[in-house]
C-alpha cells in the first residue's frame, strides 16, 4: 500500500504571501495524507492553517458530497486553525468531517473552534455548516483514524501541543508530524525531565519526520523559550531516532526562499556528517511525497 503526503501550508506564525516566498509558499500549516486504496474520498489532514483552503478546494472538485475527512489538530494557536472557516468540504451536505485534537486546559476544542467562527468575526457559525461535523478530544493514549493507528506525544510548546505518529493498520511506512516543538534548552513546558529520551523513543524508526525547523542556529540562541527549534536541532533529533527522511517545516516568516535554500543546504551537509541514511528536504507548498 502506497501513502502520499502532500504539503498545502508550511509557514509558521503568520501567512507570508509575496514574490519572495513564492517557491516555498506563504500559507500556514496544513498537510494531507492519503492511502492509494482510499478511492479519493477519504483523507487525513494535519492542522488547519491557511493552507487548508487550497486542500479543501481540491477535495471539493474531486468528490464533493461524499468526502470523509479526519482532521488532526496539533494545538490551537491561530496559525494552526485560522484556515478552518474556509475549508470547502464544510459547505456541502453529505461530507463528513471529524476534528480531533487536545483539550486546552479546561477549555474544550469545540468552544475554541466555535468562538473562531462566532458571527462577530465570521458570517457562518460552526454549527450552521451543512456537512456532518464531529469534534473529539484526544490525548497521549492514542487513537485510530481510517487506515491508521495514531500515537500522540506531548511536545515542548505552550498549552497542550501534540505530535502525531501515524502507522498504517496493515503495516507500511510510518509518518511523524511534530510541527511546533522546542528541542533546545529554554522555556517552561509541562513535560517530563526525560523528555528528550521519550521523544527519541516515540520517533524511533519513523520513515518520514515532519519537524519544526523555524530558526537558523544564530537565531535560535536569541529565541530560547520561544517554543521552536533550529534546523540543527531537528537534524540531530532525526539522526538520533534513526529517521529515514526529515522534512524541515514551519518556516520562519522572515525567511524568504533564498534563506530557506541556505537552511536546506546547511541541514543536508550536517545530516551527511551525522547519519549515513538521513535524507533532508524542505517543506514547500505542492511538495508531494509517495511512500
Amino acid at each position: 500500500m502506497a501513502i502520499s503526503i502532500e504539503f498545502w501550508g508550511v509557514r509558521g506564525s503568520i501567512p507570508t504571501p509575496g514574490y519572495s516566498t513564492a517557491r516555498y509558499g506563504g500559507n500556514t500549516p496544513c498537510v494531507s495524507l492519503e492511502r492509494d486504496d482510499s478511492d479519493g474520498r477519504h483523507v487525513i489532514v494535519l492542522d488547519a492553517g491557511t493552507g487548508i483552503r487550497g486542500l479543501g478546494n481540491s477535495l471539493v472538485q474531486r468528490a464533493n458530497g461524499d468526502l470523509k475527512v479526519d482532521l488532526l489538530i496539533s494545538h490551537t494557536h491561530w496559525d494552526h486553525i485560522q484556515g478552518l472557516p474556509f475549508f470547502g468540504p464544510f459547505f456541502e451536505k453529505g461530507n463528513k468531517v471529524r476534528i480531533l485534537g487536545p483539550r486546552q486546559g479546561k477549555v474544550n476544542l469545540v468552544r475554541i473552534l466555535t468562538e473562531q467562527m462566532n458571527q462577530v468575526v465570521f458570517p457562518v457559525p460552526l454549527r450552521g455548516l451543512p456537512a456532518e461535523l464531529h469534534v473529539e478530544h484526544v490525548d497521549e493514549t492514542g487513537f485510530s483514524v481510517d487506515g491508521f493507528e495514531v500515537s500522540a506525544h506531548r511536545l515542548r510548546h505552550p498549552a497542550t501541543t501534540l505530535g502525531y505518529r501515524l502507522k498504517p493498520t496493515g503495516g507500511g511506512p510510518e509518518i511523524a508530524y511534530l510541527s511546533d516543538n522546542e528541542l533546545g534548552i529554554g522555556g517552561e513546558y509541562d513535560v517530563k525531565p526525560s523528555w528528550r529520551e521519550d521523544i527519541v523513543r516515540f520517533l524511533k524508526g519513523t520513515d518520514v519526520l515532519v519537524h519544526d525547523a523555524m530558526y537558523a542556529p544564530d537565531e535560535v540562541e536569541m529565541h530560547r523559550g520561544w517554543d521552536h527549534s533550529s534546523y540543527e536541532e531537528a537534524v540531530a533529533l532525526a539522526s538520533q531516532a534513526g529517521v529515514d527522511q526529515l522534512v524541515l517545516f514551519h518556516h520562519r516568516p522572515e525567511h524568504d526562499d533564498v534563506a530557506v535554500d541556505a537552511i536546506l543546504e546547511s541541514a543536508r551537509a550536517l545530516a551527511a556528517k551525522q547519519s549515513s541514511k538521513l535524507e533532508v528536504v524542505a517543506a514547500a507548498e505542492g511538495l508531494k511525497l509517495t511512500l
